[in-house]
């Protein structure tokens, strides 16, 4: 069963978050996931959900988004966007 992570940014430096976005899309392709949405117009279709910038990746299972999660290279991009972003992300299994 496929697995996404979700992750909604407010991005608060955007020069430092470049740094970020390098490093965790290293991550990404060391670990072979589909990126389905980063960043792109965002419209509010119902409630008071507003995202700034919603991001989605596809995963083959939910082990593998963990282990991206919880990768070494990863763990590079989170240390580059602190103070730099402010971070709400999820792991969800799908079809």
């Amino acid at each position: 069963m496929s697995a996404y992570i979700i992750a909604d940014v407010d991005v608060t430096d955007p020069l430092q978050y470049e740094q970020y976005k390098v490093l965790s899309s290293r991550a990404i392709a060391a670990h072979g996931a589909e990126i389905c949405i980063r960043g792109g117009a965002v419209e509010v279709l119902e409630g008071g959900w507003s995202p700034s910038r919603i991001v989605l990746l596809k995963f083959p299972d939910m082990a593998a988004a963990r282990a991206f999660y919880d990768s070494a290279e990863y763990h590079l991009a989170k240390q580059a966007r602190a103070g730099a972003a402010t971070m709400r992300m999820i792991a969800v299994e799908g079809l």
